[in-house]
């Protein structure tokens, strides 16, 4: 496969994921991998330029173990995109909403939907993902059973919409992240930038107090902060953060500086430095 135009996504022909790639950057042709590790290893080794990756949603929080891959993809951010997710209730042809006694989806689309499924009185069952649900629902063909997903998987499995907006918040939205085996630092000219870092600390008292208060004395705002056990022993926490700015600035210089003091040797990675998205200023 050519490397050149292409873009990985997680899931099948019709998942958000490929939505975002379509939305994001239809000039490049989007390429179905059945899993996250897959996605990333396929620009890895090559086979595909960039990676589609969804990191956290509105309303279902982070898209779980992402953040555990990404450091060690050696991969890095180039760009974000936030996706509106639609969710619409699939049936087959001929099926009624009043048929449905299943509704098959992956666990985060289930989580956004699940106020709306108690009501309804239709069972959740987790699928490996949306558009996978759709295709396999279109294949079952049984009337009792519909999918959570987007309209292009009802138009690629010939599904029916059996609900539109069947999402619990008016207001859902994915983010993902585009990464490539390069980093790419935009022109600090061009406009406001988000950094992302990951980092280990020593294991001293206050640690990652002192060491997010070189952000806070040099002006920076966090716009995401995690932490998760790494290592076979469970012992050390592994910290994600997003945050405003850009990575010549000299004051994220600084704050970088502070951070480094407080952590292990060589445990800061940078994970990016990319434009901030349009979404962002419009939800300000």
């Amino acid at each position: 496969m050519s490397t050149q135009h292409t873009i990985a996504f997680q899931g099948v022909p019709g998942a958000y994921s490929h939505l975002s790639c379509q939305a994001f950057c239809p000039e490049l042709k989007a390429v179905a991998y059945e899993s996250f590790s897959g996605m990333l290893r396929a620009v890895q080794v090559g086979e595909c330029d960039a990676a589609m990756v969804p990191v956290e949603n509105s309303t279902a929080g982070r898209v779980a173990d992402i953040h555990r891959l990404l450091p060690n993809s050696g991969l890095h951010i180039v760009a974000e995109h936030f996706q509106p997710v639609n969710h619409q209730l699939l049936g087959v042809k001929g099926a009624k909403l009043s048929d449905i006694k299943e509704a098959h989806s992956h666990e985060q689309g289930l989580a956004q939907c699940r106020e709306k499924l108690e009501m309804l009185g239709i069972t959740p069952i987790i699928h490996s993902d949306t558009a996978g649900a759709a295709r396999d629902v279109a294949k079952w063909g049984e009337l009792t059973k519909a999918a959570i997903a987007s309209k292009l998987a009802s138009d690629i499995y010939g599904l029916e919409v059996l609900m539109d907006e069947i999402t619990d918040m008016s207001v859902n939205t994915t983010r993902f992240l585009v990464m490539k085996k390069q980093m790419q630092v935009p022109d600090i000219s061009l406009g406001p930038a988000h950094c992302t870092f990951v980092f280990s600390l020593r294991s001293v008292p206050a640690a990652l107090y002192k060491a997010l208060g070189g952000f806070a004395t040099n002006g920076i705002n966090l716009t995401k902060i995690e932490s998760y056990m790494s290592g076979d022993q469970m012992q050390a926490a592994q910290f994600y953060i997003d945050c405003e700015g850009h990575i010549e600035q000299k004051n994220m210089q600084h704050a970088l500086e502070e951070l480094k003091f407080y952590c292990l040797p060589d445990a800061v990675h940078i994970l990016g430095c990319y434009p901030s998205s349009p979404h962002r200023h419009k939800t300000k």
